[in-house]
């Protein structure tokens, strides 16, 4: 009706990501927002009413630095509450926030301010040079620390009067570029309102009485969006210095977390190290997991510290502004097919159907998706946004296999799949069954070019501590396990995998070395 739109861009109606924050700090000042630690221990606590002051200062200070509606906000800094303030306070000021990767080189992070022309950036001491050494003269630094103290000491805490509302862009997202180049993902604040919030207050249980431990770098959708959907609904956020086992497990203790989501590569970790048991992570009761397989001895090894602790397997992606699968279990034996690559059902809010390459519906095949979530774009590559957008579906390029029952199995990636003597490979099949020799800790698959195999199958693996991996025999034992063709050709025994901040394996750099050492 004429005359209503008005009232959708301000306050009165609004639906905006920083709306949320307001009306927390009206109904629940108190309320804990964050618990931080800093690298020596030191322990400080942020309600809900002290972080919707600071945003609004910021969001001030962002309008006299010049931000204006539809701007970019960048950040280059180790998650901490003066991020999270950061990125409430662009929202409030009409802008877009985007992440910076901390372990970027100078040339990345050049890519990135290129690409996404932020206007202001914002970074911790540690990487003031390596952003003005690249920045254009255009762009603005604000470091944290006493500088960015004095520009907020005297702006006021009141929120500033923009004019925005939910359709407007509310994060560019860079993928995490595990194959290829990070590509912007543009997310408006609806997605998470009115529907990512949601779905997971359903699908993964959450709500304001959790505590989280939250190591997820907010540079990534698993770090901005997860923290985006818990302070939406008003939970508590405990944010470690570092993702050090011995600290993460004192902090898990003395905080009584309750939920805790991260990649496999973490589980393990803490697993690991002396100090885990039940005397450290009994009171945690759920264990979110995405980004690969956990490993039946993590499994086990959790188990036993943590009886009444259920995982929870979680596929997403930044396209559908997180959304995605999620299914939970206590041991093994409840994963439907006693299947490991199983990734749940989708959530509420997600509509998904499995086709071939013909685009015939299939058991097997690529999963397209339907959400409220959908993202905007990729940010200035609108020929990408159109091939993933084609036929009124978001192509995921993840290969799932699909039940009766509507249940998931993730097969790979399809730029995973290996082409190995003519016959398709799924790298994650290859990597489950390595995972179960009794001498392998962790593995991980590529395909590596081969002027016979057009791609050879090739496995690294880490050895349980203690022993002495044969590389010899896991290959045999994936000829027992496997169809022959499946069986790595090589495998290579490794202290560690290359993973990005979040734990996901780099299997363009395997590849690499692969590749490097066939040259040796």
């Amino acid at each position: 009706m004429p005359g209503t739109a008005i009232h959708h861009r301000s306050p009165i109606g609004r639906a905006t990501i920083g709306d949320q924050l307001r009306r927390h700090a009206r109904t629940q000042p108190n309320k804990v927002a964050f618990i931080s630690y800093a690298a020596d221990g030191t322990r400080e606590v942020t309600t809900y009413g002290e972080l919707d002051s600071r945003a609004n200062q910021f969001a001030n200070l962002l309008v006299d630095l010049g931000v204006t509606a539809g701007d970019r906000v960048a950040s280059m800094a180790r998650n901490s509450v003066d991020v999270v303030v950061a990125y409430y306070g662009t929202l409030k000021a009409g802008a877009a926030f985007t992440g910076i990767n901390v372990m970027y080189r100078a040339a990345e992070v050049k890519h990135q301010l290129e690409h996404a022309e932020p206007t202001v950036v914002v970074a911790d001491p540690a990487y003031a040079n390596i952003i003005s050494s690249v920045k254009p003269d255009t762009t603005t630094l604000v470091t944290f620390g006493p500088e960015y103290a004095a520009l907020t000491a005297n702006t006021p805490s009141t929120e500033p009067d923009v004019e925005m509302d939910e359709n407007d862009v509310a994060m560019v997202i860079y993928t995490s570029g595990t194959e290829a180049a990070p590509k912007g993902v543009m997310i408006p604040h609806r997605n998470f309102l009115i529907s990512t919030a949601p779905a997971w207050s359903w699908g993964l249980r959450t709500g304001p009485e959790d505590t989280w431990l939250f190591v997820m770098p907010f540079h990534t959708i698993a770090g901005l969006g997860s923290m985006t959907t818990l302070t939406l609904m008003g939970a508590t956020l405990v944010l470690p210095a570092t993702v050090d086992p011995a600290q993460s497990l004192r902090i898990i203790a003395a905080e009584k977390i309750s939920v805790i989501a991260q990649t496999p590569t973490f589980y393990l970790a803490l697993a690991r190290d002396a100090q885990f048991g039940s005397e450290t992570v009994s009171q945690v009761r759920r264990c979110l997991t995405y980004g690969g397989q956990v490993s039946p001895h993590t499994i086990s090894a959790w188990a036993a510290a943590a009886p009444e602790a259920i995982w929870g397997t979680y596929w997403g992606q930044s396209e559908l502004s997180q959304l995605g699968s999620v299914g939970w279990f206590s041991n093994l034996d409840d994963i439907p097919d006693g299947d490991a690559s199983w990734i749940g059902k989708p959530v509420t809010h997600l509509e998904i159907k499995v086709v071939d390459p013909a685009g015939n519906e299939s058991e097997i095949g690529e999963l397209l998706c339907r959400t409220p979530s959908v993202m905007l774009g990729y940010f200035k590559n609108p020929e990408r946004t159109a091939e993933v957008f084609r036929d009124g579906w978001v192509h995921t390029g993840d290969m799932v296999r699909i039940d009766a029952d509507g249940n998931l199995f993730f097969y790979d990636r399809m730029k995973d799949m290996i082409k190995s003597g003519g016959m398709n490979v799924s790298s994650q099949e290859v990597e489950r069954t390595i995972h179960t020799h009794p001498d392998v800790l962790r593995a991980a698959v590529v395909g590596v070019p081969d002027p016979y195999w057009s791609e050879a199958v090739t496995a690294f693996v880490i050895a349980r501590d203690g022993v002495t991996a044969d590389p010899a025999a896991i290959i045999e034992y994936c000829r027992t396990e496997l169809a022959s063709y499946k069986a790595p050709k090589s495998v290579h025994i490794v202290a560690e995998l290359p993973v990005d901040p979040q734990g996901k394996i780099l299997k363009r750099e395997l590849r690499m070395l692969a590749a490097v050492e066939e040259t040796v």
